[in-house]
């Protein structure tokens, strides 16, 4: 039986790399409050992404379209995410698997062109 302090000294590179991660990652966001300038102006602050004000009152009317764009990203977005592993394994699963994917490739191209015909797709 071994002694538990030789057991503790198997983690030591563990603690080192950790310890040179968080010394890396200090002086990188240290480095930047001191290279960058701190004045954020007003394009900084103005509307990016959600397509409204972010500094308003949060229970204000917004549009729908924006969470119907998130959602059909998201359900593209793990599209691509079994695309992947399905051509990475593509030579190892047979015709079942590629008849497989063909069925899930149909139906999701069966929603984006019923999305499409509704003009889900479309922005005023």
């Amino acid at each position: 039986m071994t002694a538990p302090s030789s057991l503790l000294l198997e983690y030591l590179p563990i603690l080192i790399f950790l310890g040179i991660a968080v010394a890396v990652a200090g002086l990188a966001v240290g480095g930047s409050i001191f290279v960058a300038p701190q004045k954020p102006d007003p394009k900084k602050n103005a509307a990016f992404e959600c397509g409204f004000d972010a500094f308003e009152d949060s229970r204000g009317r917004f549009d729908v379209r924006f969470y119907l764009v998130a959602i059909l990203f998201i359900i593209f977005d793990l599209e691509v995410a079994y695309l992947f592993p399905w051509a990475i394994s593509f030579s190892g699963i047979g015709l079942y698997g590629f008849w497989s994917m063909m069925v899930f490739l149909g139906i999701l191209t069966i929603g984006f062109v019923y999305e499409w015909k509704k003009g889900a797709l479309e922005w005023e």
